[in-house]
């Protein structure tokens, strides 16, 4: 759970999102500027975590109180390779603040910590990762947790969807990107699977509202809400402009669910609401065209 250290809101002297670039970092920084809060957005053109120099160049950067939000990373992992690349760069944040006085770390993980059997899953569930990804992530929580002095919150959100992903991950992205064609949807059995999803800018929203507050502790990012994926291809060929047909394969793996208890999000900030999964997928739509 976490624990305000700012009772009531008081933005940051200024926030730095390192990964800016990328889908979720782009979505904050947006989500910040839009708040008026002071934004230095980094990408790799700015910093490159894995060069030699990236602690110099991302220390001289910095200004004394600035808030961190670390997004970068090299995703979705699928190899020992992006493993250690992803860990040298949790280093590098870790060894700049060490050096340098910030006020606050907000660090963007993965629900793909948790045990894929781990239902309701809550912030106290087991964390027990059973991808390369997972572990990435869980490596790098305690990383910062052992190397960080500042205020620590570290987010955990499920599947992320919005017009701007570069991944084509299963599930809205994919269909949506598939149902604009024309082409049809195929889903892994019969898209039994029920997971949250989660609207990007809802992620950019959170991340304001952990900032103001100066948050520290873990939080899932989650709507509280599980949705097959056959019923979310459903909602998509129903908006197409051209005919869609859905078809199952052949089932390669047990089917699982995934729900979340967010019990700790409506304390920790009572007045927010998530996107319902139908406005978000119209938002989507709108944002791609």
């Amino acid at each position: 759970m976490l624990q305000h250290m700012n009772e009531k809101p008081v933005p940051p002297r200024r926030a730095v999102v390192i990964g800016a670039g990328g889908f979720v970092g782009g979505a904050i920084a947006s989500a910040l500027r839009r708040d008026g809060v002071p934004t230095l957005a980094l990408t790799r053109k700015e910093v490159d975590l894995l060069a030699g120099d990236a602690v110099a160049a991302l220390s001289g950067l910095l200004q004394a109180d600035d808030a961190l939000v670390f997004v970068s990373a090299v995703a979705p992992v699928r190899n020992s390779t992006q493993l250690i690349q992803n860990l040298r760069m949790a280093e590098v944040v870790g060894q700049v603040t060490l050096a340098h006085t910030v006020a606050h770390v907000v660090y963007i993980s993965s629900d793909a910590v948790y045990a894929d059997d781990a239902n309701p899953v809550v912030e106290g569930s087991c964390c027990q990762p059973s991808s390369m990804h997972g572990m990435m992530h869980a490596a790098r929580e305690l990383m910062l947790r052992t190397e960080i002095k500042a205020p620590l919150a570290i987010l955990r959100p499920s599947l992320l969807y919005g017009a701007g992903d570069p991944h084509n991950g299963y599930g809205p992205n994919r269909f949506r990107r598939l149902a604009i064609k024309g082409e049809r949807i195929t889903l892994f059995g019969n898209g039994e699977e029920m997971r949250d999803h989660i609207y990007i800018e809802d992620v950019g929203r959170l991340v304001a509202s952990v900032l103001v507050h100066r948050s520290a502790g873990v939080l899932n990012v989650a709507t509280g809400v599980s949705t097959s994926f056959h019923r979310i291809a459903e909602m998509i060929a129903a908006r197409a402009s051209k005919a869609v047909d859905i078809i199952g394969t052949p089932r390669q793996n047990p089917i699982t669910h995934r729900h979340f208890d967010i019990t700790a999000c409506l304390k920790a900030f009572p007045q927010f609401r998530y996107t319902p999964l139908a406005v978000g997928l119209e938002l989507s739509e709108r944002a791609a065209i």
